[in-house]
């Protein structure tokens, strides 16, 4: 389409701010298929969060970013596209002021390129120059897709570069059936240890599998993804959670002197700034601040993924949809936020494991939810992170000054957050929805008319 075809053509600069963490590119605004995210955000490069591959071109808004070895693991950005395995030393060779462009490879090429890479570090000989190779229909970026089959979902498997799958089920849409199928199916490669496979990353709608091509080809892994969904088992899905209760430092004073930095620095007409909570308030149709907040602690956060953006960080949703409060990321993204900033994203909360780049819109500030060196109640031997999928997040408030007390005392293992076990059922889930299915609709109707007068009102940089 135009939209590749402009990323194609174009010629980019890189910026100042660029790292192993992600690489800014400066260049034409591109070319967008549609007018926003819906529940995802406001802009349209919002998507429901899925596992980024390292050499992704990340759009965080209109602005691409080429994530870097220490990126972040899951975000809600659209990547259109991933640097080859063979292309990514270039990376590290770029510099600020540089050009590039992207150019589209085969998967015979990325083959190629690979292996003669392989065989220059073996043996350190010149590399003889590739043949040329053509770009065909069975290039594209998606490898598989059915429809719909009875009660299983759509399923689409793409390619995210030559060392990942991106399997994705039904539409774009935050369903939580959805969510617990991609369960099933982590839960089936898991069991399988498939050798070649490195990693396995759930996100609201999707399961990405990074793999060694030298161990296992794409078409064999393509073909075991097909077979794992076919068997997985249909009905009620019951799965075991728990219930984390964390303090929240509403609005505090980090999260205040990161947006001051933003509209400082980076932009400062974003309708974001100067407050996140007034923004929130106004996309959500609500009558006042305080009225964004009540809905917050009242709501139980259902974590979906882990890994947003570092550090077993929450992508996390209310349970109850008249609580999912629905924003939009920065355009462009944060250079800094606090650690354990905790900001909202889409119909998406999420708590930064630690200092970064960041996209969320801030709401507060809690305790550690990552540990490398202590151990305790909270962060068991061989588990430096403290939440698990379904966990369901619960806040209660808590001053600036106490909360800095309680994140010193739960570094040194002094303090731990109240935890309770329990299961999330999806037939239960199901019986919730329909019980309040009218209040919902309500909600959702209100909150969808103030969405579409904020992305009236924002004249698109």
């Amino acid at each position: 389409g135009a939209d590749i075809q402009a990323l194609e053509s174009a010629i980019y600069t890189v910026h100042h701010n660029s790292n192993r963490t992600g690489i800014r590119l400066m260049g034409p605004k591109p070319v967008w298929a549609r007018p926003d995210g819906g529940e995802a955000g406001l802009h349209p490069s919002n998507i429901h969060d899925n596992a980024y591959a390292v050499g992704s071109i990340d759009f965080t808004g209109d602005m691409p970013i080429l994530l870097g070895p220490d990126g972040p693991s899951l975000g809600g950005f659209v990547c259109p596209g991933v640097v080859v395995e063979a292309e990514r030393w270039k990376l590290g060779q770029l510099r600020p002021g540089d050009t590039l462009r992207f150019v589209r490879r085969s998967v015979a090429e990325a083959t190629a390129r690979r292996e003669q890479q392989d065989r220059f570090l073996a043996d350190l000989a010149a590399p003889a120059a590739l043949p040329t190779f053509s770009v065909t229909a069975g290039d594209g970026a998606v490898a598989f897709q059915r429809g719909v089959e009875g009660d299983r979902p759509a399923l689409v498997i793409r390619r995210a570069g030559d060392r990942n799958l991106l399997v994705e089920y039904g539409p774009l849409v935050l369903d939580l059936d959805l969510r617990l199928r991609v369960h099933l199916l982590w839960q089936a490669f898991v069991a399988r240890a498939v050798p070649g496979i490195i990693d396995l990353t759930p996100g609201i709608r999707s399961l990405q599998l990074h793999f060694d091509p030298r161990r296992i080809t794409d078409a064999a892994l393509i073909a075991l993804v097909q077979a794992c969904d076919a068997a997985l088992a249909s009905g009620d899905v019951v799965v075991p959670n728990r219930t984390v209760h964390l303090p929240l430092s509403w609005d505090d004073p980090s999260t205040r002197k990161a947006i001051e930095i933003y509209t400082r620095s980076v932009n400062p007409t974003a309708p974001w700034c100067p407050s996140n909570l007034e923004f929130i308030r106004r996309i959500n149709g609500l009558n006042s601040i305080e009225a964004v907040k009540r809905i917050v602690f009242a709501a139980d956060y259902l974590v979906l993924g882990l890994g947003d953006v570092y550090l077993g960080a929450p992508v996390a949703t209310p349970i109850d949809p008249r609580h999912r409060l629905v924003t939009t990321k920065y355009n462009p993204a944060r250079t800094w936020t606090p650690e354990n900033a905790v900001g909202i994203g889409g119909a998406y909360l999420c708590i930064y494991g630690m200092e970064g780049p960041g996209g969320y819109q801030f709401v507060g500030r809690t305790v550690p939810i990552w540990n490398s060196w202590t151990t305790s109640a909270a962060f068991q031997p061989g588990t430096p992170w403290l939440l698990r999928f379904f966990d369901v997040l619960k806040w209660y408030e808590v001053g600036a000054d106490e909360l800095l007390d309680l994140r010193t005392q739960m570094r040194a293992g002094t303090w731990s957050p109240r935890i309770t076990e329990g299961t999330f059922s999806q037939a239960a889930h199901r019986r919730y929805l329909a019980e309040h299915a009218a209040e919902i609709a309500a909600f959702r109707t209100s909150q969808r008319a103030a969405f579409q007068e904020e992305r009236r009102r924002w004249a698109m940089p």
